[in-house]
């Protein structure tokens, strides 16, 4: 047995729980990942895994040597990635998930200058709203609104989302159209209402005067590009990010409430377990990440205390 072959085995199947998700991760068979991991508990003369039919838990023993064993094999990936006669250039899978609207109209269309420069790194990409597993899913990175919840997350902010409210011209025709945040707590007036939003109402400045917005809503939905099509359709007013507004904006197909009124920024970060290897391929795109962010929703001056 090739011992590094069993230690990556071994912390592919507790990463993603699965042997056969390890498998298809390394590109070699279940059978050989599970006869990696077996020669390596009977070399150790260990119980590293608990196996049953519908989940794989790593002992406690297991987990010591996982937590020893990741940080081995990031090392050995660094010595042998800065030899001198090494590819420099990042190269190999990398499985993210980001807001699908981010993707559909931020990321996808810069991939190709992304590809044209890493021409090497191969992209999974998860377009989602929902709240991902990384480590059951053996995702490397999400990208993510909102402060992150997790305390188990390595964050890193990557930009400031500004936003703004908007309505359809149809919407605000039949409603009228309000000229202070309190007015959409008015029985004629509704809002969309993104699910995965917890922090709503979401709080409006205009000098000193502060206002606690929601209003009733109709429809309650959880992926990014149907929100904003229920707005487009005049289902009531919604929360927006800048970029997700602008063209929509220009067309005439919303129109912006409120100018006079400001919303905090929300920040954007990129997010990763922290016993995860941070290989090239990661940190370049999130630096890449980060550039984008800077023309599109860029971070923003904190104010001196």
């Amino acid at each position: 047995m090739d011992r590094f072959d069993g230690m990556r085995a071994f912390v592919r199947v507790v990463e993603s729980g699965s042997f056969t998700r390890a498998a298809d991760n390394l590109g070699w068979s279940r059978t050989t990942v599970t006869q990696l991991v077996q020669q390596l508990e009977a070399r150790l003369q260990l119980k590293l895994l608990h196996r049953t039919t519908r989940r794989v838990n790593v002992t406690t023993d297991g987990s010591a040597y996982y937590e020893r064993v990741v940080r081995l094999l990031a090392e050995l990936d660094d010595i042998e990635g800065n030899l001198p006669g090494a590819p420099t250039a990042p190269r190999g899978l990398l499985r993210v998930d980001v807001p699908s609207p981010l993707a559909n109209i931020l990321l996808v269309p810069a991939l190709p200058a992304f590809h044209a420069r890493y021409p090497d790194i191969q992209l999974d990409m998860g377009a989602s709203d929902r709240k991902v597993d990384l480590i059951g899913e053996n995702v490397d990175c999400v990208v993510r609104g909102g402060e992150i919840r997790d305390q188990g997350l390595v964050a890193r902010q990557v930009g400031d989302l500004q936003l703004g409210v908007y309505a359809a011209p149809a919407y605000l025709a039949q409603a009228g159209t309000p000229r202070h945040p309190d007015e959409l707590r008015d029985p004629r007036h509704r809002i969309v209402r993104y699910r995965w939003d917890g922090d709503l109402p979401y709080a409006m400045r205009k000098g000193r005067e502060t206002a606690q917005v929601g209003g009733r809503y109709m429809l309650a939905i959880d992926d990014g590009n149907a929100y904003l099509t229920a707005g487009l359709s005049g289902l009531g007013a919604l929360w927006l990010p800048d970029y997700m507004a602008r063209q929509h904006v220009a067309s005439g197909a919303l129109v912006p409430l409120f100018t006079d009124w400001r919303i905090d920024a929300m920040p954007l970060y990129a997010a990763y377990p922290p016993n995860r290897y941070v290989s090239k391929q990661l940190r370049v795109f999130i630096d890449w990440v980060v550039e984008l962010m800077a023309v599109h929703a860029p971070r923003q001056q904190q104010p001196l205390a």
